[in-house]
């Protein structure tokens, strides 16, 4: 249920976590180290410094987080395992609906991009239909590796304004 901005800055600690801690995929620890900017002007704001607080994790927390994402189409999407947030994000793009063959090239995709870089292929899917997201992972295997890093966290911040905007109410 989404909340105001007003409530965010005025809640307990818990409260806070709790009302915007999904926003990085099982990393409550962003919105935990953030809490303590507040008050946040708006949602922009409140979006900036959990970025900032992301960005200035180490380079090993932002990997656990980067990890912490699922493939697209894959196992754990699948056996219907994924959190509402992916679940939903990833249905938006049309990977729910994929044929034996796209859902085949999904995997392949997926392992050939995890086999690379050592870490799950990261992009908006709500920006993004299956045939661009499928694109990009083609084209995304050739990228170094630290540029596949910076590119992932990025998405990671489209990802978390669009989840801000639908958990708080501006």
């Amino acid at each position: 249920m989404p909340t105001t901005l007003t409530a965010l800055n005025q809640a307990n600690d818990e409260a806070f976590v709790a009302a915007v801690g999904h926003l990085f995929e099982h990393s409550p620890w962003v919105a935990r180290e953030t809490l303590g900017k507040r008050p946040f002007r708006d949602a922009a704001h409140l979006h900036a410094e959990l970025c900032a607080t992301m960005r200035a994790a180490s380079r090993e927390r932002q990997m656990a987080l980067i990890a912490a994402h699922p493939n697209l189409a894959g196992r754990l999407a699948q056996q219907n395992q994924l959190t509402a947030d992916s679940t939903r994000e990833q249905a938006g793009a049309g990977l729910g609906r994929l044929t034996a063959d796209e859902l085949a090239t999904f995997q392949t995709m997926n392992t050939a991009y995890r086999t690379r870089f050592g870490f799950p292929f990261i992009i908006c899917a709500r920006l993004n239909a299956k045939e661009a997201i499928l694109e990009a992972m083609r084209s995304r295997l050739s990228h170094p590796t630290g540029q596949e890093f910076e590119t992932a966290l990025g998405e990671i911040e489209k990802i978390a304004w669009l989840r801000l905007s639908d958990a708080v109410m501006v």
